[in-house]
């Protein structure tokens, strides 16, 4: 390519209030390579789209660098553009000069405009020895599976089955429910727990696209987005059962697991019988199941509640905020007090986190309409006196050290990812964060995708969340679906991985460094091979490989080589 179209974009005054974009178009448009160069205010508006297929007509240009934000932003908005224009998408570059370069030098304007203009230069470089590619189609497999049958998957599954696809729903519990089939009510509504969940149930059991597999793992997953082959073993009687399902994409709702009461030995957690944990004060407070403290069997009439038991707490717990433990501990005062209306409920907090529609009048009415005692401070000790459990705490409002008597505390404890998290993320080839909760893709526009295409996040299992929040974020996994099942073929973007045959020795290097098992040896050419459809393009292959057969198209040696030369001129 011997025509390049160099467009820099202000984005605003992201960039152009560091970076003088019209010297950095001005300065590469005397480049030899550059036969057209430009400035405009928001190049990816449509009018900055219509200037750039304007002058790839006036200007003959075989080749396009928009200066701009980050390729992950817009870099599929430009190819489209010059695709429109009748070049191939794949001689469109995108050279960061924002994130790279103004927002990382805002008090050096000078020096990040000559280091935008060498970016520029160096995509100008390697935009001239780009491949015109083609993507390859693969087909899809129109049918979904999800892992989960808490509230989040049940959604996830009925909202797929009823878009008119077939849904696998694997639990590896004995029943459909999650911890929610635990909860003797919600907050907000109290009585709606029970009921909406069994609905959800029935539907999920009853509807003729889902298949229900209890007592069930995924132990093995093959394949690529569209066309994932899955080994799911069941647990039966008779010993277990394997089955392979064919589906084009996963729903990962694996939820949570509560923070275990041993890990909180200065409370007294699984050592002191009347120190319980969230799940097992709403077994104890399920209609029927009658309100006994464990020690004795008596009615506790004085209950204290801890809040952030373990969260919030990166030296003895995790330092993350649990979400939902400050309205759960407001729902369980208030129960409690329907249960024994001369009983009092204390709650210790360190601040309260009610944020949602509703949310801060419901804590409200526990204070006011029940007489939840809320004291601000930590506890510092539980421990047990005689028959009673006696919390020393401090309130910092009051500016005093609390000592209360109680019958049965109650630990908000940390929620934590469900115990196989992070050996299902393993096998999904997902990544976790340093707790174990699934990564998705990006926390604002991918918020439930894995950075695994076809693999999408919903519920407790991508973070601390409640049911609403989980509800919706099936919503959203749901649509993702019903996009890719949307179309006739899937689209495979060609700027993978290859091999240059003549220099491969099959020493299978390569293989061992795919972290998505995108390599492979051939058994009978001997030489390493890649799937196409597996590759996510990360380059430990071309690291790895000390022949340097392996190869990323757009991304080789020579265009790399040409960029280092540009700096080498400085």
């Amino acid at each position: 390519m011997s025509r390049i179209g160099v467009f820099v974009c202000h984005c605003g005054i992201n960039i152009s209030s560091t970076v003088d974009v019209e010297r950095v178009a001005r300065t590469v448009g005397e480049d030899a390579e550059v036969a057209f160069a430009t400035d405009y205010k928001y190049m990816c508006s449509d009018p900055g789209q219509q200037l750039i297929r304007e002058a790839i007509a006036a200007h003959d240009l075989d080749g396009v660098v928009v200066a701009a934000c980050s390729p992950s932003m817009h870099e599929k908005t430009f190819r489209r553009t010059v695709e429109s224009a009748g070049l191939n998408p794949y001689c469109c570059e995108i050279a960061n000069i924002r994130e790279q370069c103004s927002w990382v030098h805002q008090k050096q304007p000078e020096e990040a405009t000559e280091k935008a203009i060498e970016i520029v230069r160096t995509i100008v470089a390697k935009t001239r020895r780009n491949e015109e590619l083609l993507p390859s189609r693969l087909p899809i497999t129109r049918r979904a599976l999800v892992i989960g049958g808490g509230i989040a998957g049940l959604e996830a599954a009925l909202g797929i089955a009823n878009s008119g696809y077939p849904v696998v729903l694997v639990e590896r519990e004995d029943h459909l429910g999650g911890k929610m089939a635990r909860l003797a009510g919600t907050y907000l509504n109290f009585e709606a727990a029970p009921g909406l969940l069994q609905q959800r149930v029935e539907q999920v059991l009853a509807h003729p696209r889902i298949q229900v597999l209890l007592n069930a793992q995924v132990t093995r997953v093959e394949g690529y987005v569209g066309n994932f082959g899955v080994q799911v073993t069941s647990l039966k009687e008779e010993g277990t059962e394997e089955q392979h399902v064919d589906v084009g994409a996963l729903v990962v709702a694996t939820g949570w697991d509560p923070y275990p009461l041993e890990r909180l030995p200065e409370y007294g957690g699984g050592a002191i019988m009347d120190v319980v944990d969230g799940l097992t004060f709403e077994a104890m407070l399920q209609p029927g199941a009658g309100l006994r403290r464990p020690s004795d069997g008596r009615t506790p009439r004085e209950v204290v509640f801890v809040q952030c038991a373990g969260s919030r707490d990166p030296e003895r717990g995790v330092s993350y905020c649990s979400k939902v433990c400050c309205m759960t501990v407001a729902k369980q005062a208030m129960l409690f007090k329907q249960r024994v209306p001369d009983g009092q409920a204390y709650v210790f907090y360190i601040d309260i986190r009610s944020g949602g529609k509703g949310y801060d009048e419901f804590v409200q009415r526990a204070m006011e309409d029940y007489d939840v005692l809320y004291l601000r401070g930590k506890v510092s000790k539980i421990f047990q006196r005689g028959d009673r459990v006696v919390v020393w705490g401090a309130d910092t409002l009051a500016g005093k050290p609390v000592e209360i008597e109680a019958d049965l505390v109650v630990l908000a404890t940390a929620m934590l990812p469900a115990a196989q998290a992070v050996t299902l993320a393993q096998t999904l080839h997902i990544g976790t964060d340093r707790y174990g909760f699934y990564e998705e893709a990006h926390p604002k526009l991918r918020p439930v995708e894995s950075l695994t295409a076809g693999v999408f996040l919903v519920g407790a299992g991508q973070g601390p969340k409640d049911i609403p929040e989980s509800v919706f974020q099936a919503g959203g996994a749901v649509a993702k679906v019903l996009q890719l099942f949307a179309q006739s073929e899937m689209v495979q973007e060609p700027t993978v991985a290859y091999v240059v045959e003549e220099l491969c020795s099959a020493c299978g290097a390569c293989v061992a460094a795919c972290p998505y098992s995108a390599r492979e040896i051939h058994p009978l050419r001997r030489i390493a091979t890649v799937n196409a459809a597996l590759c996510q393009t990360c380059g430990a292959c071309v690291v790895a490989c000390p022949n340097k057969a392996s190869r990323i198209h757009n991304w080789e040696p020579l265009q790399v080589l040409a960029m280092t030369d540009v700096l080498a001129r400085r």
